[in-house]
């Protein structure tokens, strides 16, 4: 008998676009599935358009509390199996459930992750598929996640119980969410596995990104993501050097954001790169080296801020 999975869809001011969130769930080609939307306290349609659907659908709503906490309580009223969780604002090409229960089952795996794309929406009304985000199979996926490799939420399905062993979702995370939650996932002891395909569609509206809309709080939030990561695996004895170069890597390219900023946040982040990595050599040109090289990293940075500076016109 197939086992139920659970399309859990949190909701916020989504009008536009949550009836094509709810409606790739419904025309998934496996069966049996559930799918709860959480009305997130909409001040828009979006509530109206949720009760469109009647009986098809199971759904809440309430205050505004944000996203994780919409997903933690879909992740409660939902009986499922397998969890899938989507925000309201994407969609689910038909065949990708089917295709990732089978793998879930065939490898025993707790996670799978998949292939994903951008749709650009622009200002004039145009749009845009970008190139497929190719994912790729991780050698180690923990490892990838704590350096600069990311991959979209609803590319992924996961077992019920790598969600429960992992805590659910922070609510106290305002942005890096999905990073942190697959984080916490893995950390939890699950084993993700890859599957080729591209069966996700991520929306972007114009230039406006969640960095770039906030910058102050995106730096933040990934900074919280990897000090929680690096005390979890210290505690546990599992900050070996590979996770040690990568938490330092992501430090460094959160420190370089800060020095546009906040330079007392520059300066936490890199003794937190060079706590983890005393001899940490950075990426970058050939160009940033060398001033690093001679002036160090305070000095490569404030080379580099001028260098933007003049290049905008700022």
């Amino acid at each position: 008998m197939a086992r139920l999975v659970s399309i859990i869809v949190p909701c916020y001011n989504a009008e536009r676009w949550v009836a094509e969130a709810i409606g790739s769930a419904l025309v998934q080609t496996y069966v049996p599935t559930e799918v709860i939307v959480l009305d997130d306290g909409s001040t828009d349609r979006s509530l109206d358009i949720i009760r469109s659907f009647g009986t098809k659908i199971r759904w809440e709503s309430g205050p505004n509390r944000g996203g994780n906490a919409a997903r933690n309580r879909g992740f409660a009223l939902s009986k499922g199996d397998y969890i899938q969780f989507i925000d309201a604002d994407d969609y689910l090409l038909p065949e990708k459930i089917e295709r990732q229960v089978a793998r879930l089952e065939a490898t025993g795996a707790d996670v799978v992750y998949g292939d994903w794309r951008h749709l650009h929406h622009q200002p004039d009304g145009r749009k845009e598929f970008e190139a497929i985000k190719i994912s790729g199979d991780k050698p180690d996926v923990l490892e990838a996640l704590l350096s600069d490799w990311w991959v979209a939420c609803h590319a992924l399905l996961f077992r019920r119980t790598a969600v429960e062993k992992c805590g659910g979702w922070d609510e106290t995370i305002q942005a890096a969410q999905d990073r942190d939650f697959f984080i916490s996932v893995l950390l939890a002891g699950a084993k993700a596995v890859y599957q080729p395909g591209c069966h996700a569609i991520y929306r972007r509206y114009g230039q406006v990104t969640v960095g770039t809309s906030n910058p102050r709080r995106w730096l933040a939030s990934h900074c919280r993501v990897l000090d929680k990561s690096s005390e979890v695996l210290g505690r546990a004895n599992r900050l070996n050097s590979g996770y040690r170069h990568a938490i330092a890597l992501s430090y460094f390219r959160m420190a370089r954001g800060w020095f546009e900023f906040d330079r007392k946040q520059y300066d936490l982040a890199m003794s937190r790169v060079l706590e983890l990595e005393p001899n940490f050599e950075p990426p970058g040109t050939a160009l940033y080296k060398a001033v690093h090289r001679l002036l160090g990293f305070r000095g490569a940075e404030w080379v580099a801020y001028a260098a933007r500076n003049v290049r905008f016109g700022r």
